[in-house]
């Protein structure tokens, strides 16, 4: 008989396995999934018996193909509000996946794109395989990367962060890596193995192993990525200050890659284009995680009342005509005081998310030694 539920819970050894259980919807995350999840999570925290979490996804498609766009589609039309709360509660569980004091090993095998990133980057121990397509793809919908994912960008080498922010391209494992995305690359068909020994906490170096080491025990070389190669003219291009100089620099750089690019970027909503620039110039300023997810929420409130977002969807998703009539239509008709309103105070009828500690934080570019704790 088939297990319907949507989070799946298995405790193996001292290992708590998390498996998320939706393979239809490429795992897609509910609010209940969301609230599971968090749920576990604080569990396994004040288990003592409980030494480390797993996280994985049911079929052989992917991980998390991300947040269930269509259901905030149509609370958005409806000018409904339950969308607000399951970012506020997503919010905080990416923040407490970040912060969790036990080794947390995602396994970002497949498809693993906006909400899937925010359950397994923040992660202590990030493993991709040969499968992986890791990628922030909202601006494609009218929308701007949330789940902490300007912060992970923000810190990634050079202006890659900003290209895959822009584009929302995504990227196979050696780039993952590159990026700061993942850690490790586990072949696939090892990852049944690699899941047996957390549970039996033993490995290739044996009994009594730690969970970093049991992971690096499978661990192999990721097939080779294309962002390396493409350092020079990512890093030249998008260190401009405006999306239009961004894509002026793509244009009059000759790179046959980079024209590639700049074309993408003629196709996203113009708006989210100069909002999420400016999220992940702004990310890389501030000085924890928790800091950008507040600033994430007030931009995901603002960018849920636009219009761009329900005919991204649309376009993309539901009539799949790929033809958005974006709002405005152009980069020159976007205005900066309208992309300002986004990174402004939530109003007097709205809560703010609240996550952000005091003065002392952790910077945007910190790491963190793979064993459990902090990701910045």
């Amino acid at each position: 008989m088939n297990d319907d539920r949507p989070l799946l819970l298995e405790t193996r050894g001292t290992c708590m396995h998390l498996t998320l259980n939706r393979p239809k919807a490429l795992n897609a995350l509910s609010h209940t999934m969301v609230r599971l999840l968090d749920e576990a999570l604080a569990r396994a925290e004040q288990d003592d018996a409980i030494q480390s979490v797993l996280l994985s996804g049911a079929g052989d498609r992917g991980l998390c193909a991300g947040g269930d766009i269509r259901a905030l589609h149509d609370d958005a039309r409806a000018s409904g509000r339950a969308s607000l709360e399951f970012w506020r509660d997503e919010y905080r569980l990416n923040a407490r996946i970040a912060r969790f004091p036990k080794p947390y090993v995602a396994l970002m095998d497949g498809i693993v794109m906006g909400g899937g990133v925010g359950v397994s980057a923040h992660a202590g121990i990030r493993v991709v395989t040969e499968r992986s397509r890791v990628a922030m793809p909202e601006t494609a919908i009218g929308f701007v990367p949330d789940v902490g994912g300007t912060h992970l960008l923000a810190a990634a080498p050079g202006e890659l962060g900003t290209h895959l922010a822009l584009t929302g391209r995504s990227v196979g494992a050696a780039d993952a890596v590159l990026c700061g995305l993942a850690d490790h690359h586990v072949p696939a068909r090892l990852l049944p193995a690699l899941t047996d020994a957390l549970g039996e906490s033993t490995g290739p170096a044996g009994p009594g192993t730690s969970v970093v080491d049991i992971v690096q025990g499978f661990a192999t070389d990721p097939p080779a990525g294309e962002l390396a190669a493409q350092r020079d003219w990512i890093d030249s291009c998008y260190t401009a200050d405006t999306v239009e100089d961004i894509i002026r620099n793509l244009r009059e750089s000759g790179v046959p890659e980079a024209l590639t690019a700049a074309d993408e970027l003629l196709t996203k909503s113009p708006l989210a284009l100069k909002v999420t620039l400016a999220a992940v110039r702004r990310a890389a300023r501030l000085d924890s995680l928790e800091g950008v997810l507040d600033q994430e929420f007030r931009v995901s409130s603002r960018a849920f009342e636009h219009p761009d977002f329900v005919e991204g969807v649309r376009a993309r998703i539901i009539d799949k005509d790929n033809a958005p009539q974006w709002k405005p239509g152009s980069l020159a008709e976007v205005d900066d005081q309208e992309v300002a309103r986004f990174f402004a105070p939530l109003g007097p009828d709205e809560q703010e998310l609240g996550l952000a500690p005091g003065p002392a934080g952790i910077s945007a570019r910190d790491g963190r030694d793979g064993q459990g704790g902090q990701r910045g």
